[in-house]
């Protein structure tokens, strides 16, 4: 499925700069509409946020479809972050290069988010062979479910320092938030 910009005003190069720039850096859409017009676009920030609204799910899609695959070994942990001004759970995996797997923003930290996370990101990549957390009893408990109603074998390992990766990636994740 191609992305179909039919309809739109501007050229396809202009709207994929303006969304890339929104999703990818910590910049308002005010920021991006600057930028736009410093290289001579002149486009409202209302209708970036209409593009980034509708074509940044298009593009999670596509860029899905052709991601490599992911290591076998999993580094999975949860982290609190605050979204227009609301403390929620960002649950997130990420291989051993550090290498973000999937993630998943809750309102809850329990079982039940920490399974919904973890079928989310096998239903997209698999299942892995091992997964490290930390000490959370939450995600033991949504492995340990996850293995007994689907029949797998994901090992489960709390080893301090392996989890490290993902805990040192929280940071860039809330200096951008």
């Amino acid at each position: 499925m191609a992305i179909s910009f039919k309809g739109a005003h501007f050229p396809k190069e202009v709207i994929l700069m303006g969304v890339r720039w929104y999703v990818a850096y910590p910049l308002s859409t005010r920021h991006v509409e600057e930028l736009m017009a410093e290289r001579g676009v002149d486009v409202d920030h209302s209708t970036i946020n209409r593009w980034t609204i509708k074509y940044s799910p298009l593009l999670e899609e596509a860029f899905h479809r052709r991601k490599r695959p992911v290591w076998v070994s999993w580094r999975m942990d949860e982290t609190y972050i605050k979204v227009k001004g609301q403390w929620r759970y960002l649950y997130r995996a990420v291989d051993k290069l550090g290498q973000t797997i999937d993630f998943l923003l809750t309102k809850e930290r329990d079982e039940q988010a920490a399974k919904r996370f973890l079928t989310k990101a096998i239903r997209r990549h698999g299942v892995p062979e091992k997964i490290t957390i930390d000490g959370s009893a939450a995600n033991e408990a949504a492995i340990k479910s996850y293995n007994e109603e689907h029949g797998t074998a994901i090992a489960i390992r709390k080893v301090k320092y392996l989890n490290n990766i993902v805990e040192q990636d929280h940071r860039g994740v809330k200096r951008v938030t």
